[in-house]
C-alpha cells in the first residue's frame, strides 16, 4: 500500500485553509528575542488578564454553583444567562428581551453561526477597512467572501458610501459593522447609521453590528487635548435603531468585563418582529447542533457580569490615561499624528513614511525591544501608521511609546 506523501496530504486538507505555514519575518524575529534575556515591551497586549489590573476576589466563585452537575441543554442558552445579559445591557442603557438572546461560546463563534443562519457557501460578506484581520479568515472559514469597504478618515472616521454600495453584488447577504471598530476606534455616526440602514433595506441584507467595545467611550480627547469622562453606550448601539432591518448585536465576556478566558458571548437579535422571530428559531436550530456554552459560566453569568463591572472600569481607566499620555507625547513632536478616535481600546499613530511600516516595525523590534503593529495588517490605505493598544501598565506602555515615536522620526540612538 502507498504511503500518503506529503503533497497527498496537503491534497486532503480543505482550501479554506492555508496550504503552507510559514511565520513572517515579525513573528520569527519576536520569537528570536523573546528567546533571549531582557524584557520586550509588547504594545501589541489585547489580553487584559497580563496587564496588572485588579480582579474583584472570588470572582470566578460562582463557577463552583453546584447546580453546574445537572446538564439542560437549551440551544438558546440557559433562561437566567440570558436574562444576566438583558440586566447588563440595561445598566449600559440598551434594552433588550431576554427572549431575543442567544448565547454563545465567544464571539468568533457568534460569527459563524450567523454566517450560517444568513449565508449560503459562496456568498459575500461585506466588512469593514481598516478592519480587524480576523473577519477574513471568519468569512473564509465559513465558505464566504469578504467583501472591504472603506473607512475614510477626513480628521474622523466615516463610511465611504459610494465604496460600501460598489460593493454589494447579487452573492452579498450580510453587513458587518463593528461599533466602535477595531483599531480605528470609530463609532457608527448618525450618518453612518443611516447609510447602513439603507443599503441593508435596499438590498434585503442582514446587520451583524459587533458591539465588543461599546462601553468603551468617550475617551479618545485630540493629541494633547483634555480627555473627555466616559460616555456610556445608550445612544451608541445600533441595537434598536436599525427599523426594518434584521440585526444581530454581538458582545461577550472577554470585552465587557475583561475576562477572554471564560468563553461567553451573546447575539441580539433585533428588527422586524416577523423576521426577528424566523431568525430565532433557525438559531436555535444551528445552535441546538452544538450546545457549546458551558453550564457553568451560564449559571454564573449573572455574577460575572455585575462583578466584572469593576474591571470594566479599570479597563476604562487604564485606556484613558495611556490615550492622554500617548497624546502629550504626540503633541511634543508633530511629526506624528494622533488619530482620533471614539472607543475601544487601541490608538492609531500616523508617523513619518520615510521607510515601510514592514522595515519600522522590525527597527522597533530589533533596537527598541517594542512590539507594535504596523498599519498594513488592518489593511489601511496607505503608510505610515502603527497600531498601539492601550492596556499595558502604564509606565512600560510610556517607555515604549518614547522609543516608538523617537525611533519613527529617526532620532532613536
Amino acid at each position: 500500500m502507498r504511503r500518503a506523501g506529503a503533497g497527498m496530504l496537503v491534497g486532503m486538507l480543505s482550501a479554506r485553509v492555508p496550504a503552507r505555514w510559514r511565520p513572517n519575518r515579525m513573528s520569527r524575529t519576536l520569537a528570536r528575542l523573546r528567546a533571549r534575556p531582557g524584557a520586550v515591551i509588547d504594545l501589541t497586549e489585547s489580553n487584559p488578564t497580563r496587564v496588572g489590573l485588579d480582579y474583584p476576589p472570588g470572582i470566578l466563585d460562582a463557577l463552583a454553583d453546584e447546580s453546574g452537575l445537572v446538564y439542560d441543554p437549551q440551544p438558546r442558552g440557559l433562561a437566567g444567562a440570558r436574562e444576566a445579559v438583558a440586566r447588563h445591557l440595561d445598566r449600559q442603557g440598551v434594552r433588550v428581551d431576554p427572549s431575543r438572546v442567544a448565547l454563545a461560546a465567544g464571539t468568533s463563534e457568534a460569527y459563524s453561526r450567523l454566517f450560517t443562519l444568513v449565508c449560503d457557501p459562496g456568498d459575500e460578506v461585506l466588512v469593514p477597512r481598516p478592519g480587524y484581520p480576523l473577519l477574513d479568515h471568519l468569512t473564509r472559514l465559513d465558505g464566504l467572501t469578504p467583501r472591504p469597504y472603506s473607512l475614510v478618515y477626513h480628521g474622523d472616521w466615516e463610511i465611504d458610501g459610494d465604496a460600501l454600495e460598489r460593493q454589494v453584488t447579487p452573492r452579498t447577504r450580510a453587513l458587518v459593522v463593528v461599533n466602535p471598530n477595531n483599531p480605528t476606534g470609530s463609532f457608527l455616526s448618525p450618518a453612518d447609521r443611516a447609510l447602513v440602514r439603507d443599503v441593508c433595506r435596499r438590498h434585503g441584507l442582514a446587520l451583524i453590528a459587533d458591539e465588543v467595545f461599546l462601553r468603551y467611550g468617550g475617551h479618545a480627547g485630540a493629541a494633547g487635548g483634555p480627555t473627555p469622562a466616559p460616555a456610556p453606550p445608550a445612544g451608541r448601539s445600533v441595537v434598536g435603531r436599525m427599523d426594518g432591518v434584521l440585526t444581530f448585536g454581538l458582545g461577550g465576556l472577554s470585552k465587557a468585563v475583561g475576562l477572554p478566558q471564560l468563553k461567553l458571548a451573546w447575539i441580539v437579535v433585533d428588527g422586524p418582529r416577523r423576521g426577528v422571530a424566523r431568525a430565532l428559531r433557525a438559531l436555535d436550530f444551528v445552535s441546538d447542533a452544538y450546545l457549546s456554552v458551558a453550564s457553568p459560566v451560564q449559571l454564573a453569568a449573572g455574577r460575572l457580569l455585575e462583578d466584572g463591572d469593576a474591571v470594566a472600569r479599570s479597563i476604562a481607566a487604564r485606556v484613558r490615561r495611556n490615550r492622554a499620555a500617548l497624546g502629550r507625547r504626540v503633541a511634543a513632536q508633530p511629526v506624528h499624528t494622533l488619530l482620533r478616535a471614539g472607543g475601544g481600546w487601541y490608538a492609531v499613530v500616523q508617523v513619518p513614511a520615510t521607510r515601510s511600516e514592514e522595515s519600522l516595525v522590525l527597527e522597533l523590534l530589533q533596537h527598541d525591544r517594542v512590539v507594535v503593529h504596523p498599519g498594513y495588517l488592518y489593511d489601511f490605505p496607505h503608510e505610515a501608521f502603527v497600531v498601539l493598544s492601550l492596556l499595558p501598565e502604564p509606565r512600560r506602555f510610556e517607555s515604549g511609546v518614547a522609543r516608538v515615536l523617537a525611533r519613527a522620526s529617526g532620532a532613536a540612538a
